[in-house]
């Protein structure tokens, strides 16, 4: 699928996973650092961006959280969730 808007990527792993590897350009935000974390997001995101979360793998539901607050908390509609995770996009991108 190819958009032709700013997409975010969002890391919803924990900060270990994150600095080992992460997709280029994601933003780290999850939810045991909610607080902390949430002004780097704002700060990357402007209202015609969609939003990317992932997490581990399809049995991590991190990802699935993060997306569900960024929607309520920030009344955000444009956020997707990558199936598999970051396990399918490690396989795409070696």
């Amino acid at each position: 699928m190819r958009w032709s808007t700013r997409l975010i990527w969002v890391d919803a792993r924990g900060e270990k996973d994150f600095q080992e590897r992460h997709v280029p350009g994601a933003v780290l935000l999850n939810e045991s650092d909610w607080e902390i974390l949430l002004p780097g997001f704002i700060g990357v995101w402007q209202p015609s961006s969609k939003v990317i979360v992932y997490c581990d793998s399809q049995a991590c539901d991190a990802s699935q959280a993060v997306a569900l607050r960024l929607q309520r908390e920030l009344k955000l509609s444009e956020i997707y969730v990558l199936q598999g995770g970051w396990a399918t996009w490690a396989k795409t991108h070696p």
